[in-house]
């Protein structure tokens, strides 16, 4: 019998190549937050199609109280910002970016959620999206949050359970080819921070999308309104 994991799924391409890192080797239960932000039915609707891939089970959990007390520009009607392709690697204008996006505790209720659900399943494992790329300018993708949110499990927790973050290391081109390897279909996966039907291919999110597969040399399957 297969152990049992909890996947954080957003939908979105980090998450998606997470998971799929762990499908042959364990029975996944998907889990996806409601937090009132703009793409939440793009998000839900590739998450779930990633699960029908798959035959996973797949949970969403309404947190729309999250959203509410969140001044962040993905739930609330501030505008998302728009950076330049140059902007990506200059640090101030991503940490503008960033604290433009940034959700109260996101990650930190997330994860603490899926260690209610792991205790619950008897899971040991918890799969997280969380990259190099983006802890950058996000603390709650880092490697120090990683093995501080697993330290606490450790003390908090009955059970031998254990946050994994298998693209802890990587960039999105070094994320898309992991997914290509593992056959992730990638094409079923929703980046875009404005929740439209097609990517925008302007917001930060997708033009980190389009600039690994770019750069990983992987062809990008992904419709977008601009290029």
């Amino acid at each position: 019998m297969k152990e049992k994991a909890i996947a954080i799924l957003s939908g979105g391409l980090d998450s998606g190549v997470a998971m799929s890192s762990y499908v042959e080797n364990y029975e996944i239960y998907a889990i996806t937050f409601d937090y009132g932000q703009k793409a939440i039915e793009a998000e839900i609707k590739a998450s779930k199609a990633l699960c029908d891939h798959y035959g996973i089970f797949h949970n969403v959990i309404d947190l729309k109280w999250l959203g509410k007390i969140s001044n962040s520009a993905l739930n609330s009607s501030k505008d998302i910002p728009k950076p330049t392709e140059n902007n990506l690697d200059n640090l101030d204008k991503s940490k503008e970016s960033a604290n433009a996006v940034w959700v109260p505790g996101r990650n930190t209720v997330f994860t603490a959620i899926g260690c209610s659900f792991a205790e619950s399943i008897g899971a040991s494992k918890i799969i997280v999206g969380w990259d190099l790329e983006e802890a950058n300018t996000f603390p709650d993708n880092s490697k120090e949050f990683l093995e501080s949110f697993n330290e606490l499990i450790k003390i908090g927790s009955p059970d031998n359970i254990e946050v994994v973050a298998p693209l802890i290391d990587l960039n999105k081109d070094e994320i898309v080819k992991l997914g290509k390897s593992n056959n992730c279909p990638m094409e079923l996966t929703y980046s875009c921070y404005e929740g439209g039907e097609i990517h925008c291919g302007t917001c930060e999110s997708c033009m980190r999308r389009k600039r690994g597969f770019k750069k990983g040399g992987i062809r990008d399957l992904t419709e977008y309104k601009s290029d």
